[in-house]
């Protein structure tokens, strides 16, 4: 199967050591799963090869934006790595769960005054400052409050990662950070300098998603260190934290290409020392933010097939109970799946149809043209996989459909780690 944590017995697909058939019929459907173990053994896998291949201070920020809930802060503190947040929402929530926010980063191309002030509040570690705007409003609103907070100043270093336009940002023309090319990220470190209630720890960048090399991300680095150089030629000042981003792909279906992660690095992290020694510069700390390849293959969707429709000499549609309310990525991106008939998951696939959802919506489509067995039907189980990332978090409530829960699974055991909403939660806010 697609990864190690799936497998099929006695006909029926099996995640994390659980039944997936049992797990639809004790939680109801739609419904995420998720593996605890398969999260931590990707945490692990980030920070053992920073602390081998990088230099000391190094580290893993997990980006909240790929999957937000208590549940996974908890983890990803427990297993040494930081937090990437872009919202108040998000710090709430990882505060909440006790996550040390110290440790925390936020990020954002907006950050509201309402929102700096919460942040700092909440104690967060590091701001990544994305525009002349926010360095000001960020060193009054620290200063009011007597404090001086540590930024990384985010910058566009041109690099185009040959990956869909829609999360590609580290272009001149994005809307996320200031261009290196234009002068403008100079300019900005000049500003950032003067503020008595800043301190700048460093430089970040982030280029884009589902990177299956490292040369996407030297490439930048090329760009950053340069760029180093120059603020140290300029400024007489040595940057401490070079924070490259995220952006590791992962496998979404069979033929697809597959990363050695820390091979990756390791890659990464020579060639930062290296050319840091080139220029003269003192070797910077590494900062890499996974989000997708933290989660993604932690989770799996399920859902219950509500009815088949056949025309005859066109096309054919399997309806579920779910669709772009859980999961909305092929109607952004196009986004390509791997789908299982759970209950009949070794049974002959001779019928093609598109897996489509319960929306009031011609584009609600999880997926075209998927293999299914004849006899497909109502009450039968599909299993979409890989949606551990920006399935979740991106799910709403369009046509007032509640969202699912997220069942986490380790070693075969179940526990609910977020509730399935109710009715009465949709119109909680709602003034009657």
């Amino acid at each position: 199967m697609l990864y190690d944590n799936i497998e099929i017995k006695n006909g029926r697909l099996y995640f994390a050591g659980a039944d997936t058939v049992e797990l639809a019929e004790k939680y109801g459907t739609p419904l995420y799963l998720m593996d605890e173990n398969k999260i931590r053994e990707r945490c692990r896998e980030y920070k053992s090869a920073l602390d081998a291949f990088a230099p000391e201070g190094s580290c893993a920020i997990y980006a909240s934006k790929a999957c937000c809930f208590g549940g996974i802060y908890k983890i990803v503190a427990e297993e040494g790595l930081g937090a990437d947040v872009v919202s108040a929402g998000e710090i709430f929530t990882a505060k909440s769960a006790g996550f040390p926010m110290e440790r925390g980063y936020f990020q954002g191309n907006n950050k509201t005054d309402e929102d700096i002030r919460f942040a700092l509040g909440c104690g967060v570690g590091y701001f990544v400052c994305d525009n002349f705007e926010e360095l000001d409003a960020l060193d009054r609103i620290a200063g009011e409050r007597g404090v001086v907070q540590k930024i990384l100043l985010r910058v566009t270093p041109g690099i185009d990662p040959h990956t869909y336009d829609e999360v590609a940002t580290g272009k001149v023309d994005s809307k996320f950070g200031i261009a290196v090319e234009t002068g403008q990220a100079l300019e900005a470190v000049k500003s950032a300098l003067s503020k008595k209630n800043l301190s700048l720890e460093g430089i970040h960048c982030h280029v884009g998603s589902m990177v299956f090399d490292s040369d996407v991300f030297i490439r930048a680095a090329a760009v950053m260190l340069g760029f180093a150089a120059e603020i140290k030629k300029v400024f007489g000042f040595d940057i401490k934290i070079l924070d490259l981003g995220g952006g590791y792909g992962v496998k979404y279906y069979e033929g697809q290409g597959e990363i050695d992660i820390p091979a990756n690095i390791k890659q990464v992290a020579e060639y930062v020392a290296g050319k840091s020694n080139e220029l003269g510069i003192k070797t910077p700390s590494l900062r890499l933010e996974p989000g997708r390849s933290i989660v993604a293959d932690a989770g799996i969707t399920l859902y219950t097939v509500g009815s088949v429709k056949k025309i005859t000499g066109y096309k054919n549609y399997v309806s579920i109970d779910g669709g772009m309310t859980d999961n909305p990525r092929y109607a952004l991106y196009e986004s390509r799946y791997t789908v299982v008939t759970a209950n009949k998951a070794d049974a002959e696939i001779d019928l093609t149809a598109d897996l489509v959802g319960r929306c009031c919506e011609s584009g609600d489509i999880i997926q075209p043209a998927v293999g299914f067995p004849a006899d497909i039907g109502r009450g039968d189980i599909v299993a979409v996989l890989t949606t551990g990332a920006y399935n979740y978090s991106m799910a709403s409530n369009y046509n007032r459909i509640p969202r699912p829960p997220i069942v986490m699974v380790k070693d075969g055991e179940s526990r609910v780690a977020v509730r399935r909403e109710s009715l009465e939660d949709l119109i909680k806010n709602d003034i009657l």
